[in-house]
């Protein structure tokens, strides 16, 4: 009997195997359009006054006196996902994966190459704000008390929760998200190299302050703001690859010598090799070794192999049929990872396997993983496995996409989302007014389109459409900024 079971799961496994290495059977997606709205998405999430271009016209200005309280303007950005809350280390992240996305795919962005640029800046303008007191050793990390904020479900535009500042110093260090905004920083400065030489100055100029400033002062933020960031954006993973993260982004902005020494004097003591396969807001190993994995693969950086074997390592273990108990893949063939809002991790990974397999091309390599050789085409055929799952083939036949496609999350997890607007309901509505909306068993008012919801988080490919699930049903921001970059090499190459 136990053999016949054991039969069965090997022949499964064996199948999903065969069925993500395959390629596509897909009836095909419009990936520009997708492409189109996974950056529309970004603008129903901005805070502060709202351009004269705003497309999604459901939204109005929110968050206008942000900052007020401690003597500094921090009205723009983003809220992280479907609360009113701008939390500093996401945002950051989410910029600079946009900035990776315009880096690596702008050539292949098309006409939707303007407004990937304005939801990088939209993101750095903001980061620029919170970071206008370095000279005084003060970054603003966040704004909003989430006890608050979660205790209501209201609008934007309506919120008079509390905007508390929280900030981080010298003596109550937070080297992660000062790190990850140094990163973001300097990832855009090159975005806007050639296209606006003085403000690519400043980002690359703030990004060196800001990285000094997180490397003088260690420690994990969550230590220094328990309350105001734990469990939301608790700092798990240490701080250590954020540094190394940010290091190598610097690098690549600067070209300074000075950077890529730190790397290697850094590579042992902040554990650059540590949980290879994780990728994400708290979590950079991953990205470190294939951003930096690129100079070795272009012959120019030997002294840096050690990352490229990491990087390597990595891409074995996300191939299904390796046994990895971090990364599995659900019957239907999704990423899927332990956890909440498991499509962050399906689009994070799925961009890093993207970008690698295109330094893999460049250079004319391959990855050897046992008895199997990972060729740049396979990395490609495996991404685009996940950005078609997301899309609808998958066993609902579900769109995880807002607006795409026939059948789409209707509930979400969102509070500008599920209450009627300002011009179907100019009327405030308050804290607990909004709770009916929260409960109510009807689609969302308003289309939040482009959103990525988290998606299935069992290996039973289900998904309940439903916003008190928000583990399955709220999208963020740093879910859809990796999914730019996959969109668009998907749109030119179906």
């Amino acid at each position: 009997m136990a053999r016949n079971v054991l039969s069965s799961v090997t022949t499964f496994r064996v199948l999903t195997v065969l069925l993500l290495l395959l390629p596509s059977i897909s009836a095909g997606h419009d990936y520009h359009d997708a492409l189109r709205k996974s950056i529309l998405f970004f603008e129903g999430q901005r805070s502060g006054k709202l351009p004269s271009d705003q497309r999604l016209r459901w939204r109005r200005d929110s968050g206008m006196d942000d900052g007020a309280t401690a003597g500094v303007d921090l009205t723009g950005g983003y809220y992280d996902a479907g609360d009113n809350i701008k939390f500093g280390f996401p945002m950051a992240f989410t910029t600079t994966m946009l900035s990776w996305s315009v880096i690596d795919f702008e050539k292949v962005m098309g006409p939707e190459l303007g407004n990937a640029l304005k939801s990088v800046r939209w993101g750095t303008d903001y980061l620029l704000k919170a970071t206008s007191k370095i000279g005084s050793g003060v970054v603003f990390v966040q704004v909003g008390d989430p006890l608050s904020d979660h205790n209501c479900w209201e609008r934007p535009e309506d919120m008079d929760t509390l905007r508390t500042v929280f900030k981080i110093d010298g003596s109550h260090p937070g080297s992660d998200v000062a790190g990850e905004t140094a990163a973001a920083l300097a990832a855009a400065s090159i975005v806007f190299r050639s296209r606006d030489p003085a403000y690519s100055k400043k980002l690359l100029n703030r990004a060196v302050t800001v990285f000094d400033f997180a490397d003088r002062h260690r420690g994990a933020y969550s230590n220094s703001l328990h309350r105001a960031v734990c469990p939301f954006y608790c700092d798990v993973n240490g701080y250590q690859d954020e540094l190394l993260w940010a290091a190598a982004w610097l690098h690549k902005a600067s070209r300074r010598r000075l950077y890529r020494e730190y790397i290697i004097r850094n590579e042992v003591v902040l554990r650059a090799g540590d949980t290879i396969n994780e990728f994400g807001w708290d979590n950079k190993h991953a990205g470190i070794n294939v951003l930096i994995s690129k100079e070795v693969l272009m012959g120019r950086a030997n002294y840096f192999s050690s990352f490229k074997q990491n990087a390597d390592e990595f891409i074995c273990s996300t191939l299904p049929g390796f046994s990895h108990p971090q990364v599995q893949y659900s019957p239907g063939g999704l990423i899927f990872k332990a956890g909440g809002s498991n499509m962050q991790h399906v689009t994070s990974l799925s961009f890093l396997l993207l970008a690698y397999s295109n330094y893999l091309s460049h250079a004319n390599k391959v990855v050897p993983c046992g008895d199997t050789t990972a060729t740049p085409a396979l990395l490609k055929r495996l991404a685009k496995r996940q950005v078609d799952y997301i899309l609808g083939d998958n066993p609902l036949g579900m769109s995880y996409m807002v607006g795409y496609g026939v059948h789409y999350p209707q509930r979400i997890h969102h509070r500008g989302s599920s209450i009627p607007s300002v011009s179907a309901h100019p009327a405030r509505i308050g804290c607990k007014a909004g709770s009916q909306y929260f409960f109510s068993p009807n689609p969302n008012p308003n289309v939040l389109v482009g959103a990525v919801v988290g998606g299935p988080t069992n290996t039973t490919d289900s998904f309940p459409d439903s916003r008190p699930f928000y583990q399955q049903s709220e999208p963020t921001t740093y879910i859809n900024a990796p999914l730019v970059g996959l969109l668009a090499f998907f749109s030119a190459h179906p």
